[in-house]
């Protein structure tokens, strides 16, 4: 497994991390034991990052985690979860709400600290009560030792442009801007290199877009964008090639992204993951699935508040290119 530094905060995180969020049922109805197995394997394949959040099956991803990490010694991997979003609609950034959320965050995890917390989907809230009370609460927590490092989380590219200059925070976590059909996220990185921001990038496979599957219907995704993707997918498919092995090399190989989350609660797919990210990329076929994806590519949807919605803008508008 590679590894690669983190932002300023002194780590090496491996290229490759889990995402916790399968061990809460949120994808199909797991085993607990099942998803233990999965987490012991992960940890064995290198991998040495794992991001998990209470809204995650309602707490069930972090309990079972914390079954799963209770017997490990604490120093084998880094540990990440979230405050701030409970539920599908429900939302709580104010400090008491922060506060509770991680000391429940960590007896359900059977842990004394978390190496990172994020606030969870930031742009559903006015950046008043994230300014006013849970950056806040986060320096707080930082200076009582229950968490080592801050961060935010959030789909809009926008928000973080927005919200980084003024807050002081370890880290990001971003989803589905560094995958194959969306690579937008490259526009970002040099606002983060200039705060020495951690980057955490999350589904690589757009939260299901690049599969033979029929995408969920909660999929926000616009009909072009799901079809250009299934048809991507199908297309990896007739060469005998599985669309997530490529999905997980390409967002892994790019060396100013530090680590990408996958998430599953399946053991022999979480190895899987890991092998693949050692492999050589097959170039001819990315060629070909990019130029399949092209008349989609960096479209996304919104995300929260409009205020955090729209287009970005880019490194080179900023002069920072």
């Amino acid at each position: 497994m590679k590894f690669r530094k983190w932002g300023r905060m002194g780590l090496e995180v491996s290229v490759l991390s889990f995402g916790a969020s399968s061990l809460g049922s949120v994808f199909r109805e797991t085993s607990d034991r099942e998803s233990i197995k999965t987490v012991h394997a992960a940890l064995d394949a290198g991998i040495n990052y794992i991001d998990v959040s209470p809204y995650y099956g309602l707490t069930k991803a972090e309990s079972v985690l914390g079954q799963a990490i209770k017997e490990l010694p604490r120093d084998r991997f880094l540990l990440s979860s979230k405050a701030g979003r409970y539920g599908e609609n429900t939302f709580d950034f104010s400090a008491k709400r922060i506060f509770d959320s991680v000391e429940e965050s960590l007896s359900r995890l059977n842990t004394d600290y978390l190496d990172i917390l994020f606030l969870h989907d930031i742009e559903f809230v006015p950046s008043g009560i994230i300014l006013e009370e849970a950056v806040p609460a986060l320096h707080k927590l930082k200076e009582q030792g229950k968490i080592r490092f801050a961060g935010v989380s959030g789909l809009p590219l926008k928000l973080f442009e927005q919200m980084l200059p003024q807050i002081e925070v370890d880290a990001i976590l971003s989803y589905c801007h560094y995958s194959l059909n969306d690579t937008s996220l490259l526009n970002l990185l040099p606002l983060l290199e200039e705060y020495s921001v951690g980057l955490v990038n999350a589904s690589p496979l757009s939260m299901g877009l690049l599969s033979t599957r029929e995408t969920a219907d909660w999929h926000p995704a616009d009909p072009e964008l799901k079809a250009a993707c299934r048809k991507a997918a199908e297309y990896c498919a007739t060469r005998g090639y599985d669309i997530a092995q490529l999905a997980v090399q390409f967002s892994t190989a790019n060396e100013r992204i530090p680590t990408t989350l996958v998430s599953t609660a399946n053991p022999e797919n979480i190895v899987k993951n890991a092998r693949w990210v050692e492999e050589p990329m097959d170039q001819e076929l990315l060629g070909e699935v990019s130029d399949i994806l092209a008349p989609v590519h960096n479209r996304t949807w919104t995300s929260g508040l409009p205020e955090y919605n729209g287009s970005p803008r880019t490194a080179a508008k900023e002069g920072r290119a």
